[in-house]
């Protein structure tokens, strides 16, 4: 399944599109130093095919890109989906740099 994550500005949400469709979104806030994600959903006919982890990834990545704020994830979705991926730590509002050296 191809999908492509769009920032929809107009409606402060990040969209998870598959073709035309909307299959999921992420609603934020953006404030001068960080960007809130308040929510996320997937439309039930898209759940369980990977379409919520792509469109959190798509929207962290965007986010890195744009390189002006941290994130503070509100959703319990996105917080669980941080937690398993630690290359994403440094975009998350609030967390120490890692001290790791190899």
């Amino acid at each position: 399944m191809d999908v492509t994550v769009v920032d929809n500005k107009a409606l402060s949400r990040y969209e998870a599109r598959i073709g035309e469709t909307v299959a999921g979104y992420s609603v934020y806030q953006i404030t001068t130093s960080i960007i809130i994600i308040e929510h996320t959903e997937v439309d039930p006919a898209y759940e369980g095919q990977g379409v919520g982890g792509a469109l959190v990834q798509g929207a962290l990545d965007d986010i890195r890109d744009q390189g002006q704020r941290k994130i503070l994830a509100v959703c319990p979705f996105v917080r669980s989906w941080l937690g398993k991926h630690h290359e994403y730590r440094d975009l998350v509002y609030g967390v120490a740099p890692s001290r790791v050296t190899d």
